[in-house]
């Protein structure tokens, strides 16, 4: 039997099919759920442990984009205790049907509801509670589930506050005083304020199914801000539910970046309680060493690194080498990238199994500028100089006084969009 909040059966939706083309380089080689997260996690994990940790068993996971490594990760739902008999995790690959023999890959988030609206249907929900699966946070669904029933709403949005030049890149929600949204703008130029949807949703079903139907019907879906949510505040039963806590969508690689400075300065949330555990697909790893040449500084060290030179405020991955007279500042180094002897890497981020050889200079202080990236597998020659900003594409290699030959320019501002 399907656990039940509120007397309501509730079927999960993790949309983990984006591209995330704003993540550039690390999403070259991986689907942006699998990206890791403080060295030991990947965005993933936060929304699969806040749904077992809230007491929901139900979970589909909607892939698109280079799912190979992200499936691997979730192993069939078993670090999460979801590998059940009945329920827990399942994975829903793009596909095919009778109708659309082609086959189609989902045209934004509304659009992947659609596509499966048949099988919702015949799981029989009262509610679908719909996350997505690339943002930080710790947060009690089933509180949320409780509330939205409650109030009888079409659906509840989960909102934050971000800075207001930030708002343009989310819903924008203005509600009143009993939380009934009044009014909902889907990433305008101008924002209406530092309200804005933390892309977490409850619906009910027995309005959503019959109004995906009908937008459909009147051409295409796209997000969920085009169509869906206008259609439901128009209703005049959508409710807004404050997100009370960190949130961060880690949706580009400053935010990304960001997010670690602020686990490292004490500004995130607990990641160990023992009545709210952050879970991922763990592997065995021996102890991280310290050599005595090392300096560490507000550094978070993982499983089986090793760590001779110099870190500050700084993220070092599982399997990662930081050699003796070596420099990371400001930085991360993801699972198995080695920092060669001599060289420094500031604001940057070194992609898993990169390297940075001797002497070699990744990224700059400019905080102005997004941070540089060495993609995965890539290797920066002794003596070369990959500027603030820049980027190596994974698996390539930069040569000293031929950096121009590989090293790229970011595409867009990584500032804006998802």
């Amino acid at each position: 039997m399907a656990p039940r909040i509120a007397g309501k059966k509730v079927l999960a939706i993790v949309l983990a099919g984006g591209k995330g083309s704003r993540l550039t380089p690390l999403t070259l080689t991986r689907a942006k759920p699998a990206v890791p997260f403080l060295g030991t996690y990947r965005l993933i994990d936060f929304t699969l442990s806040n749904l077992v940790n809230s007491g929901l068993q139900d979970v589909w996971v909607v892939e698109q984009y280079l799912p190979h490594g992200l499936n691997d990760h979730l192993s069939g739902g078993r670090p999460w205790d979801l590998d059940r008999t009945r329920g827990g995790l399942v994975v829903m690959p793009p596909f095919s049907s009778p109708e659309n023999e082609e086959g189609e890959f989902a045209q934004g988030n509304a659009h992947a509801l659609a596509q499966h609206a048949d099988l919702i249907r015949e799981f029989g929900a009262d509610v679908v509670l719909v996350l997505s699966a690339d943002h930080i946070y710790r947060f009690d669904y089933a509180d949320l589930i409780r509330t939205h029933v409650r109030r009888g709403a079409s659906v509840t949005m989960v909102t934050t506050e971000v800075e207001e030049a930030q708002a343009t890149r989310f819903g924008n929600v203005r509600a009143d005083e009993e939380g009934r949204v009044r009014e909902f703008a889907y990433k305008p130029e101008q924002p209406l304020g530092r309200t804005v949807t933390a892309e977490i949703f409850a619906y009910d079903a027995g309005v959503l199914l019959p109004t995906l139907a009908e937008l459909e019907g009147q051409g295409e879906l796209g997000d969920y801000g085009e169509e869906l949510l206008p259609a439901l505040v128009a209703r005049g039963d959508a409710h807004a539910y404050l997100l009370d806590g960190y949130w961060q969508d880690v949706g580009t690689l400053d935010a990304y970046l960001g997010a670690h400075q602020d686990f490292l300065d004490g500004r995130g949330f607990p990641l160990d309680s023992e009545d709210w555990p952050f879970i991922t697909s763990s592997i065995s790893r021996p102890p991280a060493r310290i050599e005595h040449t090392a300096r560490l500084d507000a550094a978070l060290v993982c499983g089986g690194a090793v760590v001779a030179g110099e870190v500050s405020r700084s993220v070092i991955g599982p399997n990662a080498r930081v050699e003796a007279g070596a420099v990371v500042r400001g930085s991360i180094v993801q699972p198995g990238a080695v920092v060669k002897a001599g060289a420094r890497v500031t604001r940057a981020i070194v992609d898993n199994g990169a390297t940075v050889g001797e002497g070699a200079e990744v990224g700059g202080e400019d905080e102005g500028r997004t941070p540089a990236v060495v993609g995965a597998d890539a290797t920066v020659e002794a003596g070369a100089r990959v500027g603030g900003g820049l980027q190596v594409p994974p698996r390539q290699t930069v040569r000293a006084g031929e950096e121009a030959r590989v090293v790229q320019e970011p595409a867009g501002d990584g500032q804006a969009g998802k």
